[in-house]
């Protein structure tokens, strides 16, 4: 079976890496590295009051959005797991401090470190820097994306979402899809 990765820029507030999606693969899935995507950044001429951001709030926030999004379509819902949150934590704490660039860099690593068996994965960035609410303008900027809004309507049950912020008040959020066995 071949393997395809479908990526999606999109503009709201925020900066968006393509939305990556791995389809299914007999057996173990893996996942393919994508190629490098150019991001485009659009800067916000609101500004947030504050640059302290409740993070664990964001990711509830984002989470919530999703499923209500996907309901809204009869799609079932994501249940989030501990797991793959840990992973997508990571991921945007690296980016926060620097340590890896805003991108899908690592993903299969990301993914393999997920201890789950698994069909096919899924991985949407967002970046924020100047806006009040991240989470909202993540998943509304995810929405106008087709390739995000595949990742969203996808054929998956479970997800992961992290949140991280620096001292710059940027704001990076990952959402990891998966769908397990």
């Amino acid at each position: 079976m071949s393997r395809q990765t479908a990526f999606g820029i999109a503009l709201s507030t925020l900066v968006l890496a393509g939305g990556l999606l791995v389809p299914p693969i007999a057996g173990h899935t893996s996942t393919q590295a994508p190629n490098e995507d150019q991001p485009l950044s659009i800067v916000s001429t609101q500004v947030a009051s504050s640059t302290a951001f409740q993070t664990t709030a964001l990711e509830k926030s984002v989470f919530e959005q999703v499923n209500r999004y996907r309901v809204a379509r009869r799609l079932p819902k994501l249940t989030l797991n501990e797991n793959i949150t840990r992973q997508a934590r990571i991921h945007s704490r690296n980016m926060a401090r620097g340590k890896a660039p805003f991108s899908h860099n690592g993903f299969e690593e990301r993914v393999y470190a997920i201890p789950l068996r698994y069909n096919s994965a899924a991985e949407n960035l967002a970046f924020n820097r100047g806006y009040s609410d991240p989470a909202n303008q993540a998943v509304i900027g995810w929405l106008e994306s087709p390739g995000h809004l595949k990742n969203i309507r996808g054929n998956y049950n479970l997800t992961g979402i992290g949140v991280a912020a620096n001292q710059k008040g940027e704001v990076y959020l990952t959402q990891i899809f998966l769908r397990t066995r």
